[in-house]
């Protein structure tokens, strides 16, 4: 019998960054995957603002960001003619380092992922299979299926399901998975094309009857996003040649080479609970949703991030077990959230007949053109797409006070004049963030306690920003606000971890 701190069972994007941000901090960590390696095919491809923010705290975002292609605007056909082109970079280059959609073949991220977990002395074991668990309140015990055929019970103290849709975790708990699945039939391909629009950009073109996305990896290659309209009882298989082709040609792209091609239907669900005792649900396990607007790899990966710094602090004696529900409390309200507005908009994409048609290919597209020259709805649109927008606040975790920012809420990325307040988040740890002046009280407070703290002159973008002047933003080790201290007053950071019962340990 073998002993962890914490199973992971499944290595893809979501169990990875789980295993990267735990044993970042320490914890003896185990992560087991069936397969032989990673996906060989490039299935999620969109890596989000908020994603790539994140990633700066293990120094992941610079190497993504240059492996993968930035696109920076998205431009919508209709019958043949571009109708909008909606440009990330003016609104979004004001709210994060990364104004653009990344497109990063997941089978190439992952890669990327295994090789830095490797680096940190946790390997993949391939071809380990977990049979069942049982738990308690004492710890997780896992039997495991081995290459070759063997078995292995691995005991740990807290099991993570990041294993897929089907999660074999999910079932082992008997925990419901709520909602259904699309009567429509989906196409993937991975080409090799030419034309006018192979030009390393995204492009969706809506047709009478037909619609396809095409997301650019490199000038000349991308993957192709279509609704098989046809119910065909043979949908798996179908080849490229046997779906439609309307929506392509009307972007004037020609295909010249198909790489992968498969066929896929769409679900909607919602586990009701995301755990139960030591065990956990991440990922695709707890919540699965349509394609639009490439946001269930990202949500997958907020989820692991959301779980790892609370599980570090109770393992390390820091915090106590009650700090393992927040992250529950705080997930599936958005997974909630997020499967409504991607079923809605599923829906109004996929819907048939003359009225749908029409309303999709003549109204939306003047719509979304006249709506984005507006610019507070254009910093909503990129609030919502890169997850900027995603926040906590009413959670248990979360604390308010004066000014828009408020506790729950992501911090405010500052960029002018050499200024990049984010610097300072690649600490896995508790800090606090003054804009304006700190006094005296604040900074003995800070320094008895072995807590950073960072001061930033007020200006301008700061007040733009939504900040209080010289107010102390206690920020959680996943760079969420915590609690905003009006006028820096220490006794509110210490009655907030009082009652979080976290215990603040000096460095070692």
């Amino acid at each position: 019998m073998t002993e962890q701190d914490v199973l992971i069972v499944g290595a893809g994007p979501t169990g990875l960054v789980l295993a990267l941000w735990l044993a970042a901090q320490g914890v003896k960590v185990r992560i087991i995957d069936k397969n032989t390696g990673p996906g060989p095919t490039s299935r999620a491809m969109v890596v989000h603002a908020r994603t790539l923010e994140l990633y700066r705290q293990l120094d992941l975002a610079d190497a993504a960001v240059e492996a993968g292609h930035r696109n920076p605007s998205v431009n919508l056909w209709a019958k043949g003619r571009v109708r909008a082109r909606i440009s990330f970079s003016p609104t979004g280059g004001k709210l994060t380092p990364y104004p653009f959609v990344l497109v990063y073949p997941q089978d190439h991220h992952e890669r990327l992922l295994e090789a830095r977990l490797e680096a940190l002395g946790v390997k993949v074991e391939r071809q380990t299979e977990l049979v069942d668990f049982e738990h308690d309140a004492a710890g997780v015990s896992a039997r495991l299926r081995l290459p070759g055929g063997g078995s292995e019970v691995c005991a740990a103290q807290y099991l993570a399901g990041c294993d897929g849709a089907r999660s074999p975790v999910r079932h082992g708990l008997e925990i419901d998975f709520a909602g259904g699945t699309y009567d429509q039939t989906f196409y993937v391909a991975d080409v090799e094309a030419s034309g006018s629009t192979a030009n390393g950009q995204v492009h969706i073109s809506l047709e009478t009857g037909d619609f396809v996305a095409l997301l650019a990896y490199a000038e000349g290659r991308g993957r192709l996003i279509g609704l098989v309209r046809e119910t065909r009882e043979d949908a798996d298989a179908l080849t490229f040649a046997d779906v439609s082709h309307r929506a392509i040609e009307s972007l004037r792209l020609t295909v010249d080479k198909v790489n992968w091609f498969s066929t896929y239907r769409v679900h909607h669900r919602v586990a009701d609970r995301f755990g139960r005792g030591r065990v956990f649900l991440l990922g695709d396990a707890a919540h699965v949703h349509s394609p639009v607007g490439g946001q269930g790899m990202n949500t997958g990966i907020g989820d692991a991030i959301n779980l790892a710094w609370k599980l570090a602090a109770v393992l390390k004696g820091q915090a106590p077990d009650r700090l393992l529900a927040s992250y529950e409390g705080e997930r599936i309200a958005f997974a909630r959230q997020l499967v409504e507005t991607t079923d809605r908009l599923f829906t109004f994409v996929t819907a048939e007949g003359s009225v749908a048609d029409f309303l999709r290919v003549h109204v939306a597209p003047a719509l979304a053109g006249v709506a984005y020259r507006v610019g507070g709805v254009r910093e909503f649109l990129f609030r919502i797409l890169s997850q900027t927008q995603l926040n906590y606040r009413g959670g248990p975790l979360s604390r308010s006070a004066r000014g828009r920012v408020q506790g729950g809420d992501r911090l405010p990325w500052l960029g002018i004049n050499g200024l990049d307040n984010y610097a300072s988040l690649a600490a896995i740890a508790w800090q606090v963030h003054i804009y304006g002046e700190a006094h005296n009280d604040i900074r003995a407070w800070c320094a008895a306690k072995h807590m950073p703290l960072h001061v930033f002159p007020w200006g301008e973008q700061q007040a733009a920003a939504g900040l209080a002047r010289d107010a102390a933003y206690l920020l959680r080790p996943d760079t969420y606000v915590a609690v905003v201290a009006d006028r820096a007053m220490p006794e509110a950071l210490e009655t907030y971890f009082a009652e979080q019962g976290i215990r603040l340990s000096a460095p070692a």
